[in-house]
C-alpha cells in the first residue's frame, strides 16, 4: 500500500513538473519580444529615364500597394552625392512582421489591381529598355536588443540628411556572432544614448556576402553626423568594449552607403 502510495506521490510530482515546463515554454515564447524581418532591396541603374522609372513605380505603384497590405514605413533611399562610389542605385528597404508576411507580399502585390495599374510601365518593360541594371536583395533580421524599426526625428530638409547604412563582416562566424553580442550588450544603446536616430540593427540571414551584419544611423546633416562620430568615439563605454578581449577582430571589413531619403520615402 505504501509502495503504491509513493508511486502515485512521484508520478503526481512529475506531472506537475511536466505542466510548469509547458507553461514556462509558453510564458517565454509570449514574452520573447518578435523580431522584424526585412528585405534591402539595391537597384542599380545607368540612365535617367531608368531612374525616373524606378521612382514612379516605388512613389506611385509599390509603396501604395504596402500600404494598403498593411506594410508601413517603407524607407527609399538615393546616394548623398560626392560621398559614395561612382554607382547609380536606389536602396528600398521593406520591414516584415514575419517571414510568412514576407513571402506572402509578392502574391498579395499581384491580386491588386491598382498596382498593378500603376505599376505597369515597370512590370512590362521590353528586354531592351529595362528599368533597372541588376537587383541585389539582403533579407535582414532584427537584432534581440533592438527588436523593431525605429523611425528617425530629424526635420532638417531630406536632401540634406544623411542616413548612414553600414555593413560590418565578420572573418568566421564564430566572430562575426561575437560582434552582433557586442551590438547587443551595449554597442547599440549607445547609439540610441547620443541621438544617432538609429532605424535598424540586423543580423543579414541572406546575401553574397556573408557573414555580415547591418545597420542604419540618421543624421540631420554632414556637420551633425560628423559631431555624432566624435561624440561615439570619445565615450567612455565605447572604449571600454572596444578594448574588451573578448571582441578583438571581430570586423573584417566595412562598407559603408551615405545615402538620402526620397520625398516619397516613409522616413
Amino acid at each position: 500500500m505504501k509502495r503504491n502510495l509513493f508511486l502515485l506521490l512521484a508520478l503526481s510530482v512529475i506531472a506537475l513538473s511536466s505542466c510548469k515546463l509547458t507553461v514556462d515554454s509558453e510564458t517565454a515564447e509570449l514574452t520573447a519580444p518578435a523580431l522584424d524581418y526585412f528585405q534591402l532591396k539595391m537597384y542599380t541603374y545607368e540612365t535617367t529615364e531608368q531612374e525616373a522609372l524606378l521612382d514612379s513605380y516605388f512613389g506611385k505603384a509599390l509603396l501604395p500597394a504596402l500600404h494598403r497590405a498593411g506594410i508601413e514605413n517603407v524607407g527609399v533611399f538615393k546616394p548623398t552625392e560626392g560621398l559614395n562610389e561612382n554607382l547609380n542605385y536606389i536602396m528600398v528597404l521593406v520591414p516584415y512582421q514575419s517571414l510568412v508576411q514576407f513571402e506572402e507580399t509578392p502574391a498579395t502585390l499581384e491580386k491588386d489591381p491598382a498596382y498593378l495599374e500603376a505599376a505597369s510601365a515597370y512590370i512590362d518593360a521590353p528586354h531592351d529598355q529595362a528599368p533597372y541594371t541588376r537587383i541585389e536583395s539582403f533579407i535582414l533580421r532584427a537584432f534581440s536588443a533592438t527588436p523593431r524599426l525605429a523611425l528617425p526625428e530629424l526635420s532638417s530638409p531630406r536632401a540634406d540628411r544623411v542616413y548612414e547604412l553600414r555593413s560590418y563582416e565578420g572573418a568566421t562566424e564564430k566572430l562575426y556572432n561575437l560582434k552582433v553580442e557586442m551590438f547587443n550588450e551595449g554597442e547599440s544603446a549607445l547609439f540610441q544614448e547620443l541621438k544617432f536616430n538609429p532605424v535598424i540593427f540586423c543580423e543579414v540571414i541572406s546575401s553574397a556576402h556573408m557573414p555580415h551584419l547591418m545597420y542604419m544611423t540618421t543624421h540631420a546633416d554632414t556637420t551633425a553626423q560628423k559631431e555624432n562620430w566624435t561624440a561615439f568615439g570619445g565615450h567612455p563605454e565605447w572604449d571600454r568594449m572596444k578594448n574588451l578581449e573578448r571582441y578583438q577582430n571581430t570586423v573584417s571589413g566595412m562598407t559603408k552607403y551615405l545615402l538620402y531619403p526620397t520625398e516619397y520615402s516613409d522616413y
